[in-house]
């Protein structure tokens, strides 16, 4: 499993929502609690995106949009357009606060009808969560526009498609093609020229440390040495060691240790197996061991980080994305 794919796995990304939205100018919406990842299409007309003070960016026919904002988002037809609804908690509200009417659906998953000059939309939205989620949302800024190409077009055509079919697996169908086209944008954002991926994903194009990387993933719970990992993609421990840290920015065991307390974040967080269970499943058979190397990568011991982890589960209870009237 190379990298990427083991962090959208890993992250949930699976867990996604689809809606197409059909809407004739002027109109406007606020999404005041925004999902921490949301993918944003324009497949007819144009919309534009507002991001607290930023400048508002706009949208062509084709473009797709990842966003990662916290603090929420504004999606019109103009800058100047003021939002007729606030999205918030999965409720739909006048600017005033009023609680508004259901928007129509004219098709499965689709908000509003097609008419002749309408700006028509495909909003997926994931929920993701913990410290992998993390490492994913790292390769984006709040918003990365990925502009209309030939590749995304046709994953865009399918997947719109298929939102407005109401078949058995459906559901399965638009995650699987939203995925699509999740990491097709992905991959052509961190091409871009504005884009700043981290460290380990510019190595993945290397032949050897992209594959060392894949190893470690695939396996955390290996004993990997350095001079194993250079065996395994024909390198010099030498060369090996030196080119791992100059294009991933660490160590390889150092990239291991991070990626295995990274793992164990997640487990103390979403699980009640204990330290010694959690410390085995990330490749310690010293829960001693483990906990002196949780301590010192994330401040606090593994009992510690569980505490201070579970109150907020508890009373946030479990994250599913939400419907909403567009």
């Amino acid at each position: 499993m190379d990298v990427l794919t083991d962090l959208l796995h890993r992250a949930r990304a699976q867990n996604a929502l689809v809606r197409q939205l059909i809407q004739r100018p002027p109109w406007g919406m606020t999404y005041a609690d925004a999902p921490p990842l949301t993918v944003a299409a324009t497949l007819g007309g144009h919309a534009t995106i507002r991001l607290g003070d930023l400048v508002p960016t706009r949208l062509a026919a084709g473009d797709i949009a990842l966003i990662t904002a916290p603090c929420g988002y504004t999606i019109a037809d103009d800058p100047a357009t003021s939002p007729q609804f606030v999205i918030r908690d999965g409720r739909k509200y006048l600017p005033t606060g009023a609680p508004a009417d259901p928007h129509p659906m004219s098709a499965p998953r689709t908000y509003g009808a097609g008419l002749s000059g309408a700006t028509i939309m495909l909003r997926g939205v994931y929920e993701l969560h913990g410290d992998v989620a993390s490492r994913l949302l790292d390769l984006l800024p709040p918003l990365a526009v990925v502009p209309a190409g030939p590749r995304t077009q046709t994953t865009l055509d399918l997947l719109s498609a298929e939102a407005a079919r109401d078949e058995p697996g459906q559901d399965a169908v638009l995650a699987r093609l939203l995925d699509l086209v999740l990491v097709i944008a992905l991959r052509a954002w961190c091409t871009r020229p504005e884009a700043t991926p981290p460290a380990w994903y510019r190595a993945l194009t290397d032949p050897a440390i992209g594959e060392a990387l894949r190893f470690l993933h695939e396996d955390p719970t290996h004993r990997w040495t350095v001079a194993s990992l250079a065996a395994k993609v024909g390198m010099s421990r030498a060369a090996f060691a030196q080119r791992f840290a100059a294009l991933v920015g660490q160590p390889p065991l150092a990239y291991l240790t991070d990626w295995r307390m990274t793992l164990a974040a997640d487990l103390l967080r979403d699980t009640r197996q204990t330290v010694a269970t959690v410390a085995r499943q990330v490749g310690y058979q010293d829960p001693f061991a483990f906990s002196v190397a949780f301590k010192r990568a994330r401040g606090r011991t593994p009992s510690a980080w569980r505490g201070s982890s579970w109150p907020a589960l508890r009373s946030a209870g479990t994250a599913r994305p939400r419907a909403t009237g567009g």
